[in-house]
């Protein structure tokens, strides 16, 4: 019997629905498909091709007739009440998919799904697709119901860390053996944007025979389709990765983001170590600093590898920085504050040796300031 009150990931959601489908397929008295899948998240690349993997899933199973049901949270549940008890006239088993794009049901719709998943028809397999649950959706009688005879899969923003893996994985699927250099490539060309990478693999299995994929090639052909979300800048700065962040600085300058709120994410995350750092010069753990400082603990990995590299002096030079951007993006200082939040980030991408050659103070004294 394949096992329920499953949480999946989404690399491992194709091996279980290969052995549920031989099990339904040998006609197993118990085990084969689960009654209910449950995919939310907030990547809408990975969520289409999830949602394409359950309907091929479904037929393989016998599911051969397909219904969309789309609620919303004051939305009438009597159609999805009405499709999941009435009888098929084309099929004996049928797929229904009901779409939550708010992610929240609402009472009736809380009420229907337990129901639901209290006694789910043998005949129905039921896909629900959601935007991303909170704390509270994940701890809802409804979501927890659901849980515990069906499977669920959480889909996540794919990190930097992992792209190349996953490039790889699709690239010798076609039949491409890439060099670890090209994986890199084309990592920072389509970087968080996995559409675009999805694409550069098809483009690139159309341009290049089966064999080896070496940079030369990628260079060629794959375009800059990167796209960045506003706290990776942070977290590059903060894990040292100056030419990443640089890029990521440049990412959102093209995409129209507004130099206000680039410096809101750096300049939060940089108050908080500026008073983990003068915590830890008076002989505090970083996690103790780190929490007197109130770092949640979801954002203390990359801020500690920054208290590493930097001492107190340094933090203070990067509120200095932080005040004249700010002074810049308000015409109140001289030079462009781009290049001056550019200069941040190299600097808190640094190390402590970079820390030396400047003034803590060096940014209060300069209208440009040098980094």
């Amino acid at each position: 019997m394949l096992p329920r009150n499953m949480k999946l990931y989404p690399d491992k959601l194709d091996a279980h629905l290969t052995r549920a489908a031989a099990a339904t397929v040998s006609g197993a008295a118990t085990g084969g498909t689960a009654p209910i899948f449950l995919v939310h998240g907030d990547e809408p690349f990975q969520l289409g091709e999830i949602g394409d993997r359950l309907r091929r899933h479904a037929r393989d199973c016998g599911f051969e007739e397909r219904e969309v049901v789309i609620a919303t949270e004051d939305a009438d549940w009597a159609s999805f009440r009405e499709s999941a008890d009435s009888l098929s006239l084309f099929a004996e088993r049928r797929l229904i998919e009901l779409r939550l794009p708010s992610g929240k049901p609402g009472r009736a719709g809380g009420e229907a799904l337990k129901a639901y998943a209290a006694n789910p028809p043998p005949d129905v397999l039921l896909v629900i697709s959601s935007a991303k649950l909170d704390r509270s959706a994940s701890n809802s009688a409804w979501f927890k119901a659901i849980d515990k005879v069906g499977v669920a899969v959480a889909v996540q923003p794919l990190p930097a860390g992992q792209l190349p893996a996953w490039l790889g994985r699709r690239l010798r699927a076609r039949g491409l053996h890439p060099s670890p250099e090209a994986l890199e490539l084309i990592a920072e060309r389509v970087e968080g944007n996995l559409l675009a990478a999805a694409q550069e693999v098809e483009r690139l299995a159309l341009l290049y025979p089966v064999g080896e994929l070496g940079a030369d090639e990628v260079v060629a052909a794959v375009a800059d389709s990167a796209r960045y979300a506003l706290p990776d800048l942070a977290v590059a700065a903060l894990q040292g990765q100056g030419v990443r962040a640089l890029r990521i600085l440049q990412g959102l300058r093209e995409s129209s983001v507004s130099e206000v709120l680039v410096l809101w994410s750096l300049a939060q995350e940089i108050r908080a170590g500026a008073r983990a750092a003068e915590s830890m010069a008076e002989g505090v753990s970083p996690d103790a600093a780190l929490k007197t400082a109130g770092v949640w603990q979801n954002r203390t990995g990359p801020l500690k590898l920054a208290l590493e590299r930097h001492a107190a002096p340094a933090w203070l030079s990067f509120l200095a920085a932080s005040s004249l951007v700010d002074r810049q993006i308000k015409g109140q200082s001289a030079g462009s504050s781009w290049d001056t939040l550019g200069r941040l980030v190299t600097r808190l991408a640094g190390t402590s040796a970079d820390d030396d050659r400047v003034p803590a103070d060096a940014f209060l004294h300069s209208p440009v300031a040098v980094i």
